[in-house]
């Protein structure tokens, strides 16, 4: 009997790239509907950019464009990338849609109808510059625990402790640098606690994991708190309906968007949209999210659903991270790497595809890409084992036999017998895919692959090529060889979908897409031979880590100080002309096409200035926001290439690589003149 799933990925931010750590998620969904789909069965696979919230409607503000603008030039590059790495979503929408706009607000209202919504007023801190509401992350200040210092709002990333934004000490604005005030507004909860009796029940239903069940857990231990799903404005996002300034959460919208996503594919494909998502459905639900989201998908996300009358997920499945060589990925080794970096490299896409789902299991455990290893993998199992049983065989059919293929004369019995042993091959591998067990079933794949080579090593053609009178035996080894090489490409095509669609059509010339079933190639004649896979070097590896490795060198003038001398003095009037204030980072961002740069938004105390320094090398943009610096405040505007530069922030540099911002002691306010 076959199946009727809808399957959902993570919604990407739409307010930076995809990068490898991202592709794990996406890769891992994008195999098993693959295989789903080669099992006859019927899959709708949809996603969008995840657009609303306060980061979006700020990074465009800087920008000087609309977020539409913004969120719809981030959705060609998110499209883009992942075409590249050959993640085929029947749809890749907006969240940004009429489609959740409307279902957005039939879900607020069937909420509200349950009596699950409460509406109560909260203090909160607020920009007095920006004349707005500061999400957490947009607070900083000093740890209440150990004191440390520019800690985010939410958490402390010195000493671990959780808090509220008011337990922050000396708190400031990361967008204006502005000393935030409290002030109230009322806000709207959804009644998560309601809810905890069937949460309870659904998180041990199986399905989740057993590691994500017991993890939330945790959650159930500390209470389920009343969920707040409205934002003040300004914001961008879904107005609220009868209450005006108030707008959806992110987090509200963003799971609903899959629905949106679904609803637009439903519309043009006449899919019936109901079958798929009311309470009832006997069709799956399916989502693949990181560990990072599990809060929202296993405890907000089908509360919601179940409250307001749709189907709650049949599975939800979680992977956890990437880590490259053992460690976090890292900009300044080059290891932070954007799945554009790696297409401009040249490197092939379906490399990284192999090695992620060698590596996937079903768990919620981090995967390593050592990169090292990749290349070992890549070359050992897809280049060495898989395209060699082809190229070999292929010569041989081709100059002796006309590319015909033919196996000894055999009762019907016997060919039934030899495809069944195949065919039971296949069941066992499709097992391990269902499960998302991708590690075992390329371990499956390649023991096969081992065992076809050393059986065509055994059986030596080229001393049959030799003698004629063994061409009959040639011809059948061969036979056997490129009938085996068509299980493996049919076992291993949802992870390498275009090397195994090359591989059938002109190769082998089966119909696409392949049915998960073994092939009879009696009497076939296949094409000629053309180069499936090249090997991966080591150099390309260490061209694409330089290529995202931060240039380590500063930008220096190109012009000399007016005042300088012929000996490299200047006069203290000289210098008195120069104003240097204290200056914190409201904002900090990559400039695109710049090597070295890094756009900096400075207050100043008096207003904000930009600034384009040389410093990216050296710093994590996030990292630099809230910081204290030291601004040439009164430095003739320059323009450049990237916009116009008001000033330049004072770094040093040394003889060992390194850049390093000056910055004043505590206590010290942007305005502040350097003395």
């Amino acid at each position: 009997m076959t199946r009727s799933i809808f399957v959902t990925s993570a919604l990407p931010y739409a307010n930076g790239s995809i990068h490898v750590g991202h592709l794990v998620g996406y890769i891992q969904a994008d195999i098993w509907v693959r295989f789903q789909r080669m099992q006859g069965n019927t899959v709708h696979y949809c996603c969008a950019d995840d657009t609303h919230g306060t980061p979006i409607m700020l990074r465009a503000e800087q920008e000087g464009i609309t977020p539409e603008v913004l969120i719809a030039r981030v959705l060609k590059e998110h499209q883009r990338d992942f075409a590249d790495f050959h993640v085929a979503f029947d749809n890749y929408y907006t969240t940004h849609s009429d489609e959740t706009r409307k279902l957005s607000e039939a879900f607020y209202a069937k909420l509200k109808a349950e009596k699950l919504i409460d509406i109560r007023p909260v203090e909160q801190f607020f920009d007095p510059v920006k004349q707005m509401f500061l999400p957490d992350r947009f607070i900083k200040g000093e740890c209440p625990k150990c004191s440390a210092k520019d800690q985010y709002g939410d958490s402390c990333e010195n000493c671990g402790a959780t808090y509220s934004p008011t337990d922050l000490k000396n708190p400031y604005s990361v967008v204006s640098g502005a000393k935030p005030v409290l002030k109230s507004s009322d806000h709207h909860f959804f009644k998560l606690g309601a809810c905890e009796a069937f949460l309870r029940e659904w998180t041990r239903s199986g399905t989740l994991q057993p590691e994500a069940s017991n993890k939330l857990d945790e959650w159930f231990k500390a209470g389920l708190n009343d969920w707040d799903i409205s934002r003040d404005a300004p914001y961008f996002g879904f107005e609220i309906p009868g209450a005006p300034g108030k707008y959806f959460y992110v987090w509200l919208d963003a799971p609903i968007g899959y629905f949106g996503s679904f609803k637009n594919l439903a519309d043009r494909k006449k899919i019936d949209f109901d079958a798929f998502t009311k309470a009832g459905a006997t069709t799956e639900m399916i989502h693949f999210i990181g560990k990072d989201i599990l809060y929202f998908h296993a405890l907000f996300w089908p509360a919601m659903l179940k409250s307001a009358g749709y189907r709650t997920p049949s599975h939800v499945y979680v992977n956890g991270f990437l880590t490259v060589d053992g460690v976090k990925m890292s900009k300044s080794r080059g290891t932070f790497i954007t799945a554009e970096s790696y297409i401009k490299q040249g490197l092939n896409p379906e490399w990284l595809r192999y090695y992620y789902a060698a590596k996937l299991g079903p768990s919620m455990e981090d995967i390593d890409l050592s990169l090292e290893d990749f290349v070992a993998r890549v070359n050992s199992d897809l280049v060495g084992k898989y395209v060699n049983i082809a190229s070999r065989a292929a010569s041989f059919i081709a100059k002796h036999f006309g590319g015909q293929l033919d196996l000894p004369a055999e009762k019907d019995s016997e060919t039934q017998e030899r495809l069944a042993r195949a065919q039971n091959e296949l069941n066992e591998i499709a097992q391990h895919y269902e499960r998302r067990e991708f590690g075992h079933a390329i371990r499956r794949v390649m023991a096969i692959a081992d065992r076809v080579n050393k059986s065509f090593d055994d059986a030596q053609p080229w001393v049959l090529a030799k003698d004629a009178s063994k061409h009959p035996q040639l011809q059948t080894e061969c036979s056997k060889a490129i009938e085996a090489f068509a299980l493996l490409t049919t076992a291993i095509a949802p992870i390498i979908p275009a090397t195994a669609e090359h591989a059938a059509r002109k190769f082998l010339r089966l119909d696409w897409p392949l049915q998960w079933k073994p092939v009879n190639v009696r009497g076939r004649t296949i094409g000629p031979y053309e180069h499936l896979m090249t090997r991966l070097e080591p150099r390309q590896i260490a061209a694409l880590v330089d290529a995202n490795k931060e240039n380590l060198q500063v930008t220096t003038p190109t012009t000399t100080p007016a005042a300088a001398t012929t000996s490299g003095t200047i006069s203290i009037d000289d210098f008195n002309k120069i104003d240097l204030r204290i200056a914190r980072i409201a904002n900090a961002e990559h400039v695109e096409g710049a090597d070295k740069l890094l756009k900096l938004t400075l207050d100043v105390g008096t207003g904000t200035k930009t600034v384009f320094a040389g410093i990216k090398s050296a710093y994590d943009p996030e990292k630099l926001k809230g910081r204290l610096t030291v601004v040439v405040a009164n430095l003739a505007p320059r323009k450049m290439k990237f916009g116009v530069s008001e000033g330049m922030v004072l770094a040093a540099s040394g003889d060992d690589p390194g850049v390093f911002l000056l910055s004043p002691d505590t206590g010290a306010q942007p305005g502040m003149k350097v003395k």
